[in-house]
């Protein structure tokens, strides 16, 4: 068994402890936490771009490796990489976290309107700030 946990800041659906546990995972203490110099990108699925002015709200959830490895290989999420980011939560503290993005692209970006509603209901519902919640598109 695999006891250790590593932080893995979501932003996506993925923030969903609930839906984690749901689908068979084991997430441990699940914590709002935002990353600055990121914002999002919604395109067939969610991911974080650069951009020095912003930041990017979710939940930094620990997980086993073999949670995090059986996560992403998901044919919807296999392209996804990991990157180091330092999250800050709501006390101010900041935790080192993997935050998983996908690879850069020249392609364009599809927008996905339903994802981005769903998005805006998980972010509501999980406390999100409002206007960030709000600013889901």
């Amino acid at each position: 068994m695999d006891a250790r946990s590593i932080n893995v800041f979501f932003y996506g659906l993925f923030m969903d402890a609930e839906a984690l546990r749901a689908n068979g995972f084991r997430p441990i203490e699940p914590r709002q936490a935002c990353v600055a110099g990121m914002t999002l990108q919604i395109g067939q699925r969610a991911t974080l771009v650069p951009d020095p002015a912003r930041c990017v709200h979710g939940y930094v959830i620990g997980l086993s490796h073999k949670d995090v490895d059986r996560l992403y290989s998901e044919p919807s999420v296999a392209a996804y990489r990991p990157e180091a980011v330092m999250a800050q939560l709501r006390d101010r503290s900041c935790v080192p976290a993997l935050c998983f993005n996908l690879p850069p692209s020249d392609e364009p970006v599809v927008a996905n309107p339903e994802y981005a509603e769903k998005l805006r209901a998980v972010a509501g519902r999980l406390g999100l700030p409002a206007d960030y919640a709000a600013s889901i598109r």
